[in-house]
């Protein structure tokens, strides 16, 4: 059968006019899966903010409870002091000078850049490369920080950041077509309910206004948000 031919029976599964509970949402994810290879599981949630205003420019970070089934390559930026912390923690690269370098040269072969704060004024200038891949250390997501093990032991544990794009909405992966559909729904819930909790006083209206869940190449499945919020 062909991937077109799965993909065909993949969309006669999933009824477009029905909302899905979290629990129905995470076995069809499963069953509707037209992919070969261990994909990636997704959640799409529209907010009902204006990113173009400051105080409303959802960020933050989550520990997903199953983690995110993918080894996250990690590389610290950090002064010689710190480097044997980083190493024991597991991350993949360590390092400064070498690796503004690499970077400046277009290198980005990284899931999660962390560094210490006295090195950030050195990072500043690599803005426009690490800025449109999400990969710029920053408080917030608590990649700059001088606790360098820790940081790095959190992302190697499933800790994932999350952003609300230009269009309002929060893409992120939350695990892999291989978990089980507990762990898919667990790791959907704190993930929601951590973009609930960052709600911006000055948004008004339906904050949480529509949640898809799909795995690579699969048709969405929409979730009954209503029932995610209680």
């Amino acid at each position: 059968m062909s991937l077109t031919k799965k993909r065909k029976v993949a969309v006669t599964k999933v009824d477009k006019n029905k909302i899905y509970s979290l629990k129905e949402a995470a076995s069809l994810v499963k069953e509707i899966n037209c992919t070969k290879f261990d994909s990636s599981v997704d959640l799409h949630i529209r907010l009902g903010v204006d990113p173009k205003k400051a105080d409303q420019q959802v960020r933050g970070t989550v520990s997903l409870p199953h983690g995110t089934g993918k080894t996250k390559k990690v590389l610290v930026l950090c002064t010689p002091d710190k480097e044997a912390a980083a190493r024991e923690a597991g991350a993949d690269f360590v390092g400064l000078d070498e690796f503004i370098t690499k970077i400046e040269g277009g290198w980005v072969d990284v899931d999660v850049i962390i560094a210490t704060p006295s090195v950030m004024p050195k990072i500043g200038k690599l803005g426009k490369v690490l800025g449109p891949r999400n990969l710029m250390p920053n408080p917030k997501t608590g990649t700059v920080t001088n606790d360098v093990a820790a940081a790095v032991n959190e992302v190697k544990g499933g800790k994932i950041a999350f952003k609300v794009d230009k269009t309002g909405i929060v893409h992120a992966s939350i695990g892999r077509i291989s978990f089980a559909p507990e762990k898919i729904s667990e790791n959907s819930t704190e993930l929601i309910n951590a973009i609930l909790k960052l709600k911006p006083s000055s948004s008004k209206g339906t904050y949480l206004k529509a949640v898809s869940m799909a795995s690579t190449m699969s048709p969405g499945i929409t979730l009954d948000t209503k029932q995610l919020i209680n």
